[in-house]
């Protein structure tokens, strides 16, 4: 399948208010090459096995792959991944006819606060919410398989 998606930092805390629910996140990552990211993740009592190929050159689309795991392979597969995990808590916020997923980090990228849009097509117009900032869509920064390895609290600021 292709996922379309954009990114956005988020210049306040006033999607909370209109969160439908939330989800705490673990993942690690197998494989961090840009060609074909393997990525373990748990929420809930859930795992799952991700793998994602490179993006397109605006960083909007790209291949992705996912199957659930039981919790008891993920937490396994976990334990072999490469060193750097991303923990945070992913609110979801309905918006128009959209529903945006924003991403609280902790741990060593504590303060880090990324919107995303799932899309049907590349050019597809949405409404942003007020609380949206700078796109980043594309910037590698801003992936979490690149914030496994390059914590946000070790960006110059």
């Amino acid at each position: 399948m292709i996922e379309i998606e954009r990114k956005f930092l988020v210049t306040s805390a006033d999607y909370r208010k209109k969160a439908q629910h939330s989800d705490r996140i673990l993942q690690g990552f197998l494989n961090t090459d840009p060609q074909r990211t393997v990525r373990v993740r748990t929420n809930k009592n859930k795992g799952f096995l991700t793998i994602k190929g490179m993006s397109n050159e605006s960083g909007t689309s790209r291949y992705e792959w996912e199957c659930e795991l039981p919790m008891a392979d993920a937490e396994r597969l976990m334990e072999l991944c490469e060193t750097g995990t991303i923990e945070k808590v992913r609110y979801f916020i309905p918006h128009g006819k959209h529903i945006f997923e924003v991403d609280e980090f902790m741990g060593d990228n504590q303060g880090l606060v990324i919107a995303e849009i799932e899309l049907k097509r590349e050019n597809e117009v949405f409404d942003k919410p007020d609380w949206l900032g700078q796109e980043v869509t594309g910037n590698i920064k801003y992936y979490n398989s690149y914030l496994s390895k390059n914590p946000y609290s070790q960006w110059k600021k």
